[in-house]
């Protein structure tokens, strides 16, 4: 079996509302990229790639000559032509390279007739389980509705998503308002799910003294970690010395050198993977047994997926033993998807890990089509800029925080 051809094609999929964070705003739509390698022999694999808004249909074409004719099987050596350790200090290939690794598991999969939580070792469950991830949210341009800004908005949107979705993890992705805003806002969440459980991520913009005082501030909650409260492997160890609350971080330890460091010199409890950041599935399972080994849990992280990217997070999550929280992700924000079948479904807070050949999905052609002429009519958009605040630029440690009494809509396009 060889590659005879790879396509790339951007699409853009609408949200329910624009998603705020610490770095700026998801604009009410994510842009991904999806990857499809064909072999010799028929077979189409699928690959997914983000791009902070932005598309990367671009690179992929710039790597076609590369890989025409090589073995889908072969992939370390893939790996190195792709994302050689040295030359990716100056090409930044890793996340392009896991979108060709998932597309070639899918192939494996399918050809062999397993699906690639087989291929991976066999699977330990069948369902995973998610947490809500609440965002701070815009309303809807054209409808104004789904906006959460206020504490009774958030509660109420949690208690909307936990009765369609039956989650009982929440998350709360931080960074947006001044932190005892946000304090406010989490005990809360507290207090209307006192049996589930909890989690915050403010995506490492608080200078570590705001971590330290927010982290001992929740200590008596049931949280499940305290996600990247400070930006660097130092001030994490800080925050972790001083808190009593498990840390968690997918900015901090997102390579196997980070995690070296990392297990001489602790500064986080969790490590949570990513199956873009580091460069494929099978990155992420040989950095879950190194944490096996030393005995520090894992969580899947999310970067903003479609179902090809999801169906990677659950085949994942299938394989590793030592995944005691809920998943991330963004998936339920979706307003649709562009895989067979629509979207994937939550039952009791958990997805199951689709059980066909490969990765599982399949592409919805006139939805591909549906959305990559949306992505050719808005274009890319700025996910680290805020439509309502055009002069501000995410800092670290930020010290200029949005209004929460602030209620204007803005006029992103449609």
């Amino acid at each position: 079996m060889k590659i005879k051809d790879l396509r790339a094609t951007p699409v853009t999929v609408p949200l329910e509302a624009p998603l705020r964070h610490a770095n700026g705003c998801h604009w009410g739509r994510f842009v991904r990229t999806i990857v499809e390698i064909e072999t010799d022999n028929g077979l189409v694999g699928l690959g997914e790639m983000g791009g902070g808004g932005e598309s990367n249909d671009v690179a992929f074409r710039a790597l076609k000559s590369s890989l025409l004719g090589q073995d889908p099987a072969r992939l370390e050596e893939l790996r190195l032509r792709i994302a050689n350790p040295t030359a990716s200090l100056y090409n930044n290939r890793t996340q392009i390279l896991a979108a060709i690794e998932f597309a070639c598991l899918d192939l494996l999969g399918q050809a062999w007739g397993a699906p690639v939580s087989e291929l991976l070792g066999g699977r330990l469950r069948d369902r995973i389980p998610f947490a809500s991830y609440l965002f701070f949210r815009y309303a809807h341009p054209k409808t104004g509705a789904g906006e959460v800004r206020t504490l009774d908005q958030l509660v109420a949107h949690a208690r909307r998503l936990k009765s369609l979705h039956g989650f009982s993890s929440h998350k709360l992705k931080a960074g947006v308002f001044p932190p005892h805003y946000e304090l406010e806002c989490y005990r809360a969440l507290a207090a209307a799910f006192p049996e589930d459980r909890l989690r915050i991520d403010p995506n490492c913009t608080w200078p570590a003294d705001w971590g330290i005082r927010f982290g001992r501030a929740i200590e008596d909650l049931n949280n499940d970690y305290f996600e990247d409260p400070v930006f660097g492997m130092e001030g994490m160890r800080r925050v972790r010395e001083r808190v009593k609350i498990p840390l968690a971080t997918n900015t901090v330890v997102v390579n196997f050198e980070q995690l070296a460091a990392n297990i001489l010199k602790p500064a986080v409890d969790v490590v949570l993977l990513d199956t873009t950041f580091w460069g494929g599935i099978r990155p992420c399972v040989k950095a879950a047994n190194v944490c096996e080994t030393f005995q520090l849990d894992i969580g899947v992280h999310s970067s903003g997926e479609l179902g090809i990217q999801l169906a990677t997070m659950l085949h994942l999550g299938a394989v590793v033993p030592n995944l005691p929280y809920a998943a991330d992700a963004h998936y339920h924000e979706l307003a649709d998807d562009v895989i067979e079948g629509g979207k994937m479904k939550y039952e009791g807070g958990a997805i199951a890990v689709p059980a066909s050949p490969g990765l599982g999905v399949r592409l919805d052609r006139k939805k591909v089509a549906e959305y990559h002429e949306l992505y050719k009519r808005l274009g890319s958009y700025p996910y680290d800029r805020d439509p309502l605040r055009p002069d501000w630029a995410p800092t670290i440690p930020n010290e200029r925080w949005a209004d929460p009494a602030d209620s204007r809509i803005p006029q992103i396009p449609q």
